[in-house]
């Protein structure tokens, strides 16, 4: 296995954290900061209970928690690392380094971390007195968050071994989830208990949380549409009028996407607008939103029971004609599109 290989795993990996390996991890990166090992570790189900315990009502708020030591612990090591590869590779040798190493990871693991913190913010400003100043004070104590596995983009891409300077951090994103440094105590997070993603990356589960932590923190998405908890449950009892009747525009979207546009059509009993020799064009108006514009195309060669299969190809609001949507889908203007035989 790869060193990407491995990082990729630790951050999707799920289930309990190896507490007394990440305790050491935190020791630590403490020392190799030059400060002094944090008197209390302590340890949250999720990013959730975390800052629960870290806000001003919580156990561990502001007196009792002292400065927090993110900088030191993970920014400026993480920097000087970074300054000593770029010097020694030059600009274009560290683009190569970071394009075969970080750069394989960023996306996935920087879009699940910003779910991660939507979801604490919508959940925990929810019913607040003044949301705005409940909204301001979690998002600066989510700064100072070191994010555990879902570091290992950048962690992937410097030496971690031990007696480096990032050996600590290292130790802790492969055995556990965010943690919070401060002067007198740290606080550690379990890893989630289910993880579910799409091909692309993106969260996704139909039957249930996409994401879910020991304590019941959890997100709910399909294909990387965040979702409500209650409305994937619904789902299967889907109808035409169901979906038209939906006042949220994305939630909409997810619905037609999980019916099947195809079914839809049929179902709601939707009139072609156009027909040529290359299809037949479909037109689904939307109520406060872009219509959902299809190509139906019949594949001329057939399958191996004799059978010609039918395929739908989502277009531009805009197309006007089924030839013109399926010279979209080859990157062709209408007038350009003449295939010698389709396929």
């Amino acid at each position: 296995m790869t060193d990407i290989d491995v990082w990729r795993a630790a951050a999707a990996a799920t289930g309990p954290a190896d507490r007394p390996a990440a305790e050491a991890g935190v020791r630590l990166a403490y020392r190799a900061a030059g400060l002094a090992e944090p008197e209390r570790i302590v340890w949250a189900d999720s990013p959730r209970e975390a800052v629960r315990l870290l806000g001003a009502d919580g156990p561990y708020g502001p007196a009792a928690r002292g400065r927090g030591v993110r900088e030191a612990v993970r920014s400026a090591p993480w920097a000087a690392e970074r300054d000593r590869a770029q010097r020694r590779l030059g600009p274009q040798g560290w683009g190569r380094h970071w394009s075969a190493t970080g750069g394989r990871l960023w996306e996935n693991t920087e879009r699940l971390a910003e779910r991660v913190r939507t979801g604490l913010v919508e959940e925990l400003t929810a019913g607040a007195a003044e949301p705005a100043a409940a909204e301001r004070s979690l998002r600066l104590l989510l700064l100072d968050a070191v994010l555990g596995q879902h570091d290992a983009a950048w962690l992937c891409a410097f030496d971690t071994r031990e007696g480096t300077p990032l050996h600590g951090l290292g130790v802790l994103a492969r055995v556990a989830g965010w943690w919070w440094p401060y002067e007198r105590v740290a606080v550690l997070c379990e890893r989630p208990v289910e993880l579910h993603r799409d091909e692309a990356g993106r969260l996704d589960r139909g039957d249930g949380p996409a994401l879910a932590f020991p304590d019941g923190f959890s997100l709910y998405a399909w294909r990387g549409m965040p979702v409500p908890a209650g409305f994937l449950a619904g789902l299967d009892a889907l109808t035409p009028q169901r979906i038209r009747e939906e006042e949220n525009a994305e939630l909409r979207r997810v619905m037609l996407e999980f019916y099947g546009y195809d079914r839809y059509l049929r179902e709601s009993e939707a009139a072609p607008v156009h027909r040529d020799e290359t299809g037949v064009l479909w037109r689904i108006p939307m109520p406060d939103d872009e219509a959902v514009v299809m190509v139906e195309v019949v594949n001329s060669t057939p399958e191996p029971d004799g059978t010609s299969r039918t395929y739908w190809l989502r277009v531009p609001p805009g197309t006007r004609t089924a030839r013109e949507g399926v010279a979209w889908t080859f990157g062709l203007g209408a007038e350009a599109y003449a295939p010698l035989r389709e396929t």
